[in-house]
């Protein structure tokens, strides 16, 4: 739609200034004001085509006047931005009706083509169950703020009204069963139960009992019926994580749940019907497993109806303090001392590669809250714990035939997936080896205690040409590591 009116409320005058423009370059005319009550009294004179609200305004709240506008005006599409963007902010847009959630700060070109989007939509949006108030870190199932997890935010809240089938992607660690209870807990299924199995963790043999129950005598040592996860998860939903550890066999008898609707149990006949909301995870490239045999192409795509790729904490580093205070906060409710960590520990924290992700993180905040005395942590102590974490140096031919190839290649593919929609910005080249300088260098200080020199014949350089690349990576030197 050409020549629409769009209302535009934020008390931020230089939002408005830049919205007005941007719209109007596109043919639109557009009215902005800094207060809720205006825009209420445009809408109710039935005026505008489109919405543009902030959230927090002196005079109320932006997601609060959505559902009224909705009651009047349900077909005015409404686009919410705010600064509090967190997942329950997120879904509390889409809950009360909004067309789409945008995080602030926002990309102008994304928000034109959101509202390019709203001017032309015709299907109205699900209705969603309630969402509690509260938005305090402690009540928040992800912690975050970086553009990785405000879309990961996005993406959920548009899946909480539906009861599509979500595949969840991501190395150890990154928090995918965190996502798959924030589908449930804030979904249509809330009230139904969350159950989980993790297939690594069952024997194989057991596997299809698990999943589907078993009757009486069914096999040796099977002396009383026994429910399976589908049946303990009936009206809710069922997490089957580390979903690439499934034997064929019961791959099998999954796929015929999904296209049937319906199971027997180990040993049994009768047919059960099932009413259950599946939730996939894994850490396995499921593609590889379908070249190799070892997992069904055909359930792959039942399960795989929406993707979600849960960001390696490396590639959201800047979400790292908020993570740390959220896990400090957790140890001062458990008993422990309250601790804080100052700047220079945080900035050494958030250079620091994370093999372990969130878990990784979670476990040192956890053991310097409880073993360590001073009030407030330092980087010697940052430095310690994470040269403990690291391995050691190895030479480069040891390095090469453990796939240090197949490493990297892997972290370019998750890269490129990540910018599936786009290509990535140029530079690619310098910052894929700065990415792997940065490490080595810093790892091979460690391995020689901070001297310059070993470091140099370690990484066999010139020692002024190592000092410039330390200067240049910004790597933090720290002598006398044990």
């Amino acid at each position: 739609m050409t020549g629409a009116t769009i209302l535009v409320a934020d008390d931020d005058r230089a939002i408005r200034t830049v919205l007005t423009q941007a719209l109007a370059r596109l043919g639109h005319e557009v009215r902005t004001t800094g207060n809720a009550s205006t825009l209420w009294r445009w809408v109710a004179d039935g005026q505008g085509d489109l919405v543009i609200t902030d959230v927090v305004m002196p005079d109320e709240n932006g997601l609060d006047l959505v559902p009224r506008i909705k009651k009047i005006r349900p077909e005015l599409r409404i686009v919410v931005m705010s600064a509090q963007n967190t997942l329950i902010t997120a879904v509390k847009a889409a809950e009360r009706g909004a067309f789409e959630y945008l995080p602030k700060p926002f990309d102008l070109k994304e928000l034109v083509s959101v509202v390019e989007r709203a001017l032309n939509a015709r299907q109205p949006t699900a209705d969603l169950p309630a969402v509690a108030d509260g938005e305090g870190d402690e009540q928040l199932p992800l912690i975050g703020r970086s553009p990785a997890m405000q879309e990961i935010y996005r993406v959920l809240a548009r899946l909480m009204g539906t009861d599509l089938t979500v595949m969840i992607t991501g190395e150890s660690g990154t928090g995918k069963e965190l996502v798959a209870r924030a589908l449930h807990d804030y979904g249509k299924r809330r009230n139904g139960p969350f159950v989980a199995i993790n297939m690594a963790a069952i024997p194989r043999e057991l596997i299809e009992s698990e999943l589907f129950g078993h009757e009486k005598g069914a096999f040796t040592g099977a002396t009383n019926r026994s429910q399976g996860r589908f049946e303990q998860a009936q009206g809710g939903t069922l997490f089957l994580d580390e979903i690439g550890d499934m034997p064929l066999e019961a791959q099998t008898r999954l796929l015929r749940v999904l296209q049937e609707g319906e199971y027997t149990t180990v040993g049994g006949r009768t047919p059960i019907k099932t009413d259950v909301r599946i939730i996939a995870a894994t850490h396995r490239d499921l593609r590889t497993l379908i070249r190799q045999g070892l997992f069904r192409e055909d359930l792959f795509y039942r399960l795989c109806v929406v993707p979600i790729r849960l960001p390696p904490l490396r590639e959201r580093t800047e979400d790292v303090p908020l993570l740390v205070r959220h896990f400090l906060n957790q140890t001062v409710a458990q008993g422990l001392p309250a601790k804080s960590i100052d700047q220079t520990a945080m900035d050494r924290l958030k250079r620091y590669r994370w093999p372990g992700n969130v878990r990784e993180l979670e476990n040192l905040v956890r053991r310097l809250a409880a073993l360590y005395s001073q009030e407030v942590i330092g980087v010697d102590v940052i430095e310690a714990e994470l040269a403990d974490a690291q391995p050691a140096v190895q030479p480069v031919e040891e390095t090469q035939s453990e796939g240090l190839s197949s490493a990297v290649e892997r972290h370019l593919k998750d890269y490129f997936a990540a910018h599936k929609d786009g290509m990535p910005s140029n530079g690619l080249y310098d910052r894929v080896l700065r990415e792997i300088e940065r490490p080595l260098i810093s790892l091979s200080l460690s391995a020689t205690r901070g001297n310059q020199i070993k470091a140099a014949q370690l990484l066999g350089l010139n020692r002024n040409t190592l000092r410039k690349k330390i200067r240049d990576l910004d790597i933090q030197v720290v002598r006398g590591l044990k």
